[in-house]
């Protein structure tokens, strides 16, 4: 029993180590697919650019698209230019006819450098020898590629943008891509703008008739802008009044708060006391509105009894009255002077 059962462990045990051995092979060759490793011997050259804008150890290094080595090291010389380390396989040619460009792996912005052959020194260069400025070339520009081309992208889909944006990179960086292509997307958006001619015409129209009436009162205009320049020339000369001023009505402020303070309580009695008036006067308001048209007549009146100077002469027109007797005896008198100055009034 024991010998069957040692069998089995060392069957189950050497299984264990086959699938072992498998996992750890299959992922080494993943880990050197995905990573792109290579162990063969390398060579070490440097490049410098005036630009290195993206380029990161660890970037590849590519002759015709193919990876042959990777970047070592960035760093700045004189303050000025990038001086980029990179190693290649011993298999790979630098000469000095070689050319590096920086060019762009895919829109997010990832970097390699691109080893090109050209008529020069076919003699391979030395391990640590420098590649010039003058056969190194920096990456495109994209914002000022993109900026250029603003108006066409506001014609198009977000997924329009992204294809034709990456077309013009691979255009502009002779990597593939044709014009052909690059030339269909213009058309369809060329297209796009034709269709919607109307709506342009209709715009311009209205932008031509805009700038007519702006045409039209350029002078006033001219004076507007004058004036609103003269005005602001004023406020900036006369800041320190205008500053101090604001102190002295926030002093003004302070003290107007503390008198309302100080009155509140007659102040809001003054207040509901003319409240009252005021519905007094929303009652008689039928009086007082015949008052006032009967106020000039009098007036008029008063006028003409004081011609004479500076004061009023009264005439006796007639007399009422009562006689009081004993015994509560009340006896009433009318009397009439019978003046012409009363027929005058």
């Amino acid at each position: 029993m024991s010998r069957i059962l040692d069998a089995r462990t060392s069957l189950d045990l050497v299984k264990l180590l086959v699938f072992v051995l498998v996992t750890s092979l299959a992922t080494g060759v993943l880990v050197v697919t995905i990573g792109n490793l290579g162990f063969g011997d390398s060579r070490q050259y440097k490049a410098e650019f005036t630009d290195a804008t993206g380029v990161n150890k660890g970037d590849d290094i590519r002759v015709a698209g193919v990876r042959v080595g990777t970047v070592s090291d960035v760093e700045v010389v004189d303050r000025t230019h990038a001086l980029v380390t990179f190693s290649v396989d011993t298999g790979t040619s630098v000469n000095g006819g070689t050319n590096a460009s920086i060019r762009y792996r895919n829109l997010v912005g990832q970097r390699y450098i691109s080893l090109t052959q050209e008529v020069g020194d076919t003699a391979r260069l030395r391990e640590g020898a420098t590649i010039p400025l003058s056969r190194t070339r920096p990456a495109l520009d994209l914002t000022v590629l993109f900026n250029g081309f603003k108006p066409l992208f506001q014609a198009l889909s977000p997924e329009d943008v992204n294809q034709l944006s990456y077309e013009l990179v691979q255009v502009f960086q002779g990597e593939g891509g044709t014009l052909e292509g690059l030339l269909a997307h213009t058309a369809s958006v060329t297209s796009t703008l034709a269709d919607r001619d109307q709506v342009i015409g209709e715009l311009i129209d209205n932008l031509s008739l805009v700038l007519d009436h702006v045409a039209d009162r350029d002078e006033q205009l001219t004076r507007l802008i004058t004036s609103f320049r003269t005005l602001v020339g004023g406020l900036k000369k006369d800041r320190n009044a205008i500053l101090g001023s604001l102190e002295e009505v926030s002093a003004l402020s302070v003290e107007t708060a503390s008198l309302v303070d100080g009155i509140r309580e007659p102040f809001v009695k003054d207040i509901k006391e003319l409240r009252a008036v005021a519905e007094n006067v929303d009652r008689n308001k039928a009086e007082l509105d015949r008052a006032l048209q009967v106020l000039p007549i009098k007036l008029e009146k008063i006028g003409r009894t004081a011609i004479y100077g500076s004061f009023f002469n009264f005439y006796l027109c007639e007399f009422q009255g009562r006689v009081n007797l004993p015994r509560d005896v009340s006896i009433p008198v009318t009397y009439e002077t019978g003046s012409d100055r009363c027929d005058l009034t």
